[in-house]
């Protein structure tokens, strides 16, 4: 009696029925006289991707209800960038601005997501992980698949336009917010109101003669005609009745004991005013920085990390305060001073 017809791995019978010679048995066990028939193969077992759903198909996908979606969700993006930028030229809203920024990054989403979703060629896709190296067949169906890729995209120049003009609005939308920055400063930073001749005044524009703070005294200048400059703000202190040379080079810039610096602290910008007499320092309220003005204001104590710039002072023939010159080098916190 013949053996029964072996099945394959999908319950067919084998079409190649029973070979082999009698007694023989194959690697795999199987009983003499019958060959065990090899398992069909899936095509993504072979390296070919197995395409289904609406990518799958050559022709374009045909998505009307998405595609008028996708335009909808880039047109909204659109008109709230183009809002956004009008609206903060007109001195802006946050809570209106927040919104359009919102609109704006949420119709570019929901327009990318969609088209994605939608339009473009999608799974699944199989492939053996296996083979390391990719053959023939298996380039020429990439170059397919990317053709394809490449096409529904190409196909839809309408909504490529679309995302185009919804990302240059939402640019020229970010561009508005670099006029809060405010002017750039230039050299600014790096002078003061200060120049040759200047008288120095109090805060009522008042010019100080020589005569008008005894030893001792301290009193906050500004530049003649620059009442309020808070840049070029000077405490100014007699600590003797003869020059004092704080610095070498500094021999003429204290005339009849008088020293002048930089009122406003290198370590945060605070106002230094308070004046000890007895150990002749300046000291900053705000942090306790430590000045001593006989060595040219240089930092003893705190966070402070340079001295106070010094202005250079003379006497005109009137008998009042003068600048020689501006400060030699920035005034104000550190990081200020780039040189």
């Amino acid at each position: 009696m013949a053996d029964p017809v072996a099945a394959n791995d999908l319950g067919a019978p084998d079409p190649a029925g029973v070979t082999g010679d009698a007694g023989a048995s194959s690697d795999t066990g199987s009983p003499a006289g019958v060959t065990k028939p090899e398992p069909t193969i899936p095509a993504a077992a072979s390296g070919v991707s197995l395409l289904s759903g609406p990518g799958a198909a050559g022709p374009p996908i045909r998505a009307p209800g998405a595609e008028r979606a996708i335009g909808i969700g880039f047109s909204v993006a659109i008109v709230a960038a183009l809002g956004l930028a009008v609206l903060y030229a007109l001195g802006g809203q946050p809570q209106l601005e927040g919104l359009l920024l919102g609109l704006a990054l949420g119709g570019i989403g929901f327009g990318i997501i969609s088209w994605g979703k939608h339009l473009m060629p999608n799974g699944p896709y199989v492939q053996r992980r296996e083979l390391l190296s990719s053959t023939r067949d298996d380039r020429l169906l990439f170059e397919e698949s990317f053709e394809r890729g490449s096409g529904a995209i190409g196909r839809r120049r309408f909504l490529g336009r679309l995302l185009g003009g919804a990302i240059t609005a939402l640019g020229v939308a970010l561009v508005f917010p670099i006029r809060s920055l405010g002017p750039n400063p230039g050299n600014s930073l790096k002078h003061t109101s200060w120049a040759p001749g200047l008288r120095l005044v109090n805060s009522t524009a008042d010019p100080i003669r020589v005569a008008d703070i005894g030893v001792g005294g301290v009193v906050t200048v500004f530049p003649e005609g620059h009442v309020g400059d808070a840049t070029a703000q000077v405490v100014l202190i007699r600590v003797n009745d003869q020059p004092v040379v704080t610095r070498p080079g500094r021999q003429y810039w204290s005339p009849h004991g008088y020293l002048a610096f930089s009122k406003v602290c290198t370590h945060a910008g605070c106002p230094v005013g308070l004046y000890q007499q007895r150990t002749n320092q300046l000291l900053c309220p705000c942090h306790q920085s430590l000045f001593d003005v006989s060595k040219g204001a240089k930092p003893v104590f705190g966070p402070a990390p340079r001295s106070l710039p010094q202005l250079p002072l003379a006497v005109n023939e009137d008998g009042y305060l003068i600048a020689q010159r501006d400060f030699l080098e920035p005034v104000g916190p550190a990081f200020w001073e780039r040189s």
